[in-house]
């Protein structure tokens, strides 16, 4: 878009403004990391006046470029842009209370609690792994809008960013530019201390234009910005040589200045040197309060525009219709053998007919994992119109990078693969649900049943672990219907993220499946005899719920009261009324055995009575051998089972 340019004295006397703002907070709060925005401060108030196109009026705008901070510790730097841009959402008392409880300046800028902010960051790399996928939507989407990275050294050398970074240049990700903050320094001295890599060359090998400047001249930051937006056929990475805690009388090119206050004297040394008054602070020129505001409404006018022209783009996401995603699901017979992996693949792509917005791929994995969207097509190099997207052995950055394609809005990433590789997997999770971003996770081989591959690829822990997560939704169906009802429930969640656990080995089709109750995240799936404070409470999941109910058939046979409980979501069961929870799982019901084959880890909040509750769990790792060599040796047989329910009945 062609608008009129700021000049150099405009942009400059805004970047040292937005200096001063930035050692103020971080000086009253008494805590937070100056030097990067110090040093960023030229690079990014060159973007916002002169190329982001933003509209500050209406942050939603779905024609907007995305910005993304993947140092978000830089945080200072985000809150007096979107201060002097003129959202509304930060005014300058808000600036004074930055890091305190209930202020919208966070420690880390997160989505969601400022209007504008496009992804949470702070752990490094995982932001410029988002951009990926932000730039990945965004060329899905057909908008035309670009994608800004502002990164570090830190994001360099965190894996992610090879991970993230080799995959987008393997696709000629244009429309991506990762403008690379330079300064050679970290926390504890030298980046060279640790890292020597010839960036350049590193991306180059990736398939990246590579450019650079100095990230303090404005002309040349001007030069790079303009040759970086119109470059297409690859992504763009921008190295731009600056100085850590710019301007900062002693602590210019100082590690001293990354994480700690500059402190009242060096603050007021660093105002003079940029002719700014020392004793005044949270100080804005009324000629840089006009520039900001002249180029919001340019933003507002042009945003206004594209909204005409485009009404039919509204960038939303949005839950999909109850019924028919019901009316569409595969039936499965009672009696029937099927893996869950195999019913997963069957509902997921009689689903994606209806919800043509789900979009992701597996972690080279996609054949096992049952995940491949039929008929739709792949993302290949420069050509984006796929549903289905070769990760490749990249498990962090899949997951990365469907948070970034749910960011952007319209779409519904998705990443999987086995589920003992969650664990590199969950610091993106776990973003997810910081984020209340609705990615979807799909793991398969969920337990010590995967077999002859051994304990490295059988999970043990993992479940215990996601479910530790607040916001974050897991389940692991008992079977083909419970499946159907799970992929339902996850299309459906639209707050936050959901994973879904299937198994490798076939499992039967249970009768007494009901959707509430998968819904519901526990039910009652079967029953015998008269129901009170002698009926043996059995609660499982996934494949060992059909296990729970042989076991109490057998005691049933012998005249005992029993009930079998599928839970196939913990998190969902905790959630609903006391009524409810009540209803399944009644505390008259002390006799209690819980099956899992996982850790015993949480399944002591069912314990009734620590006194009558067995377990039969998994509280080491598996070994490598047929799997139902393995369920024998580890106590998963209806004997052993129903063997543990005699303790207590």
């Amino acid at each position: 878009m062609s608008m009129k340019k700021i000049h150099e004295e405009q942009l400059r006397l805004a970047a040292n403004t937005i200096r001063c703002l930035c050692s103020d907070m971080i000086d009253q709060a008494k805590s937070g990391h100056p030097g990067a925005p110090l040093g960023m401060a030229d690079l990014a108030t060159s973007l916002w006046l002169n190329f982001l196109n933003f509209d500050p009026l209406d942050v939603k705008w779905p024609g907007r470029d995305r910005l993304v901070f993947s140092g978000g510790h830089a945080s200072a730097l985000v809150y007096a842009l979107f201060h002097l841009s003129g959202t509304g959402a930060l005014s300058m008392d808000e600036l004074k209370r930055f890091r305190q409880y209930g202020s919208r300046c966070a420690g880390h800028p997160e989505r969601g609690l400022v209007p504008g902010v496009e992804v949470t960051t702070g752990p490094l790399g995982q932001g410029l792994a988002m951009g990926v996928g932000l730039a990945l939507a965004a060329k899905k989407s057909g908008v035309g809008c670009r994608t800004w990275v502002f990164c570090g050294d830190g994001d360099m050398e965190e894996g992610i960013s090879h991970e993230a970074c080799s995959l987008a240049g393997t696709m000629k990700l244009d429309g991506l530019v990762a403008v690379y903050d330079c300064n050679d320094i970290t926390i504890e001295g030298a980046a060279t201390l640790s890292s020597t890599d010839d960036v350049r060359r590193r991306f180059e090998s990736y398939g990246w234009k590579v450019m650079s400047c100095d990230g303090h001249d404005f002309a040349a930051i001007d030069r790079t910005y303009r040759n970086a937006s119109r470059f297409a056929g690859a992504p763009v990475l921008v190295i731009a040589k600056t100085h850590i805690g710019f301007g900062a009388p002693t602590k210019h090119d100082s590690a001293d200045c990354h994480g700690a206050p500059l402190g009242a004297e060096e603050t007021k040394g660093l105002k003079a040197a940029l002719g700014f008054d020392p004793e005044r602070s949270f100080y804005v020129p009324d000629e840089v309060r006009a520039v900001f505001e002249s180029r919001a409404a340019t933003m507002h006018r042009i945003a206004k525009r594209w909204r005409r022209e485009h009404p039919e783009i509204t960038g939303e996401t949005k839950a999909p219709d109850y019924m028919k995603l019901v009316e569409a699901l595969p039936k499965y017979e009672p009696g029937a053998s099927v893996a869950t992996r195999s019913a997963c693949g069957e509902v997921m792509n009689a689903l994606a007919k209806l919800v043509p917005e789900l979009v992701g791929g597996s972690a080279d994995l996609a054949p096992s994992n049952k995940t491949v969207i039929k008929d739709g097509g792949y993302v290949a190099p420069g050509s984006f119109e796929g549903r289905n997207i070769h990760f490749g052995i990249r498990e962090l950055a899949m997951a990365a990078i469907a948070n970034g394609i749910t960011a952007f809005g319209g779409f519904r990433g998705f990443g999987s693969t086995f589920f003992v590789f969650s664990d590199y997997m969950r610091p993106a999770i776990r973003l997810a649900a910081l984020m209340k971003l609705p990615s979807i996770s799909v793991f398969s081989h969920d337990s010590f049943y995967v077999g002859e591959d051994g304990p490295t690829h059988e999970p043990v822990e993992h479940l215990a672990a996601l479910r530790t997560i607040p916001g974050l939704v897991t389940f692991r169906p008992a079977d083909a219907t419970e499946t159907a009802y799970a992929w339902v429930e996850m299309l459906l969640n639209t707050s936050g993220p959901s994973c879904l656990m299937t198994t490798r080995q076939n499992v039967p089709v249970l009768e007494g499946v009901r959707h509430e109750g998968v819904a519901k995240g526990g039910y009652t799936i079967f029953e015998s005899g008269s129901q009170g404070a002698d009926t043996v409470l059995f609660i499982a999941t996934g494949s060992e719920v059909s296990l729970a109910i042989a076991a109490a058939k057998e005691l049933a046979a012998e005249g005992r009261a029993v009930r079998v409980v599928s839970m196939p979501s913990v998190e969902l069961f905790l959630a609903q009324r006391q009524e409810w929870r009540e209803s399944v799982v009644p505390s008259m019901m002390t006799k209690r055995v819980i099956v899992e084959a996982g850790v015993r880890f949480g399944w002591d909040a069912f314990a009734a009575d620590r006194r009558t509750t067995r377990y039969v769990t998994m509280d080491g790792f598996g070994a490598s051998a047929p799997y139902k060599v393995l369920a024998e040796k580890f106590g998963f047989t209806v004997e052993n089972v129903v063997k543990t329910a005699r303790e207590i009945a």
